[in-house]
């Protein structure tokens, strides 16, 4: 690997910042971070994506607590709600008459299904990552939120969503406060047990020991624990996981309703 190639430094020296420095974003920042955001891949240039960028305070304090009790969502000086969107083309559909021309053809006009949620949630997460790596560049840290995603209903009404827009991410931005260096990079499985060739392979219990031998979390396991009691009673058990299944539910529901 080269160890001179800035962008591959950027990416291997990331670190999630959740502690920011009273440092304002310039204008010019924030603009660099939504141009990199937009400039990522996106399905047939659609742009199946929003960004709001949320600048009253209130409503920063309002989604620490809608978003699981986060205060760093309140002290980030720029937070940035990626969207799920496929209402902007719909709306265009109508606008276009395409309803009517699909009447005349015997076609029946079609209205976004599950596949369109999950082609334009793609496209929000790549444009979400393109803006992490363009802040990177400036030396300023994020964070994902992903509990955007619970409490559909109080974020539909917050940020005025139409029916076919989704939140799928949250992003804090900030300049670190201290020395971000000092904040040890999470470690990763190593590369064997992600990476495949050309099919998918199950693991192994041997494969899954080998696989979590040196995970740091193994610190916090009690006698007779693996890291499995972690994952799922801590995490996919918890009261936000509960809520996220439920919002996605709710929403996939809203989108897929007929009319």
């Amino acid at each position: 690997m080269d160890k001179k190639n800035e962008t591959i430094n950027l990416i291997n020296e990331r670190r999630t910042i959740r502690a920011y420095s009273s440092r304002k974003l310039t204008e010019e920042e924030i603009n660099t971070i939504i141009h990199s955001a937009m400039r990522a891949p996106t399905a047939g240039n659609m742009m199946f994506y929003s960004i709001i960028q949320v600048k009253d305070q209130e409503m920063k304090e309002k989604l620490v607590k809608t978003c699981d009790n986060q205060p760093l969502i309140a002290k980030a000086p720029l937070v940035l709600l990626f969207l799920a969107d496929v209402q902007r083309w719909w709306d265009y559909f109508k606008i276009s008459n395409i309803d009517d021309q699909c009447e005349k053809e015997k076609n029946e006009f079609q209205t976004p299904q599950e596949s369109d949620l999950l082609l334009a949630s793609c496209d929000a997460l790549i444009a979400a990552q393109n803006a992490v790596i363009g802040a990177e560049a400036l030396g300023i840290g994020s964070c994902y939120i992903g509990d955007i995603m619970e409490n559909y209903e109080v974020h539909r009404e917050m940020f005025n969503l139409p029916r076919w827009v989704f939140p799928i991410t949250l992003l804090c931005f900030g300049y670190p406060r201290g020395d971000k260096e000092k904040i040890p990079l999470t470690t990763r499985f190593p590369q064997k047990y992600i990476h495949f060739i050309n099919r998918y392979e199950s693991l192994t219990p041997e494969d899954f020991s080998d696989m979590l031998k040196n995970d740091p979390r193994n610190a916090q396991l009690k006698e007779g624990e693996s890291l499995a009691h972690i994952a799922y009673f801590k995490k996919l058990t918890a009261d936000y996981s509960i809520e996220m299944r439920r919002s996605v539910k709710a929403a996939l529901k809203e989108w897929t309703a007929k009319e």
